[in-house]
């Protein structure tokens, strides 16, 4: 199972566009594919037609405090399964700094997937900078 983090600390040079296509485009090739939106400014989820949630993202499991399979939802794309995102992961770049192995959170939340390896490929679509979350997003990825 391959994980690939689209990041680049500037916005609007189309990293959700980029994940959201080929998550979909593999899809389609009948590759089972999780898509995560760990952009507080959720454009991953909306390009799904998915509406953001409170408790939805990745916030608590990222602070040990919830089971990351918890908050995988279906998409109308079949084979496509999406982690949305939400506002309050705006607040968890000071909550998981503060925290142990602070940079590792989603490596270690990720975990019991990449023991199962129910999916193909694991695509995180991250902020518009290098602060924690793309962080974490780099030192879970292989690419």
């Amino acid at each position: 199972m391959r994980i690939i983090a689209f990041a680049n600390q500037k916005g609007g040079v189309g990293k959700t566009t980029t994940a959201v296509n080929l998550a979909a485009s593999l899809a389609e090739r009948r590759q089972k594919i999780l898509l995560i939106d760990l952009d507080p400014q959720a454009n991953a989820t909306s390009a799904l037609g998915l509406e953001k949630k409170a408790g939805g993202s990745l916030y608590m499991p990222l602070l040990g405090e919830a089971d990351l399979r918890s908050k995988i939802v279906s998409t109308e794309v079949p084979n496509l399964e999406l982690i949305p995102s939400e506002m309050d992961l705006a607040g968890a770049e000071v909550d998981i700094a503060r925290s142990d192995r602070y940079l590792h959170r989603l490596r270690d939340a990720l975990a019991p997937l990449a023991d199962a390896k129910p999916y193909r490929c694991i695509l995180i679509d991250c902020p518009p900078s290098l602060g924690i979350l793309t962080c974490n997003a780099l030192a879970a990825a292989h690419a």
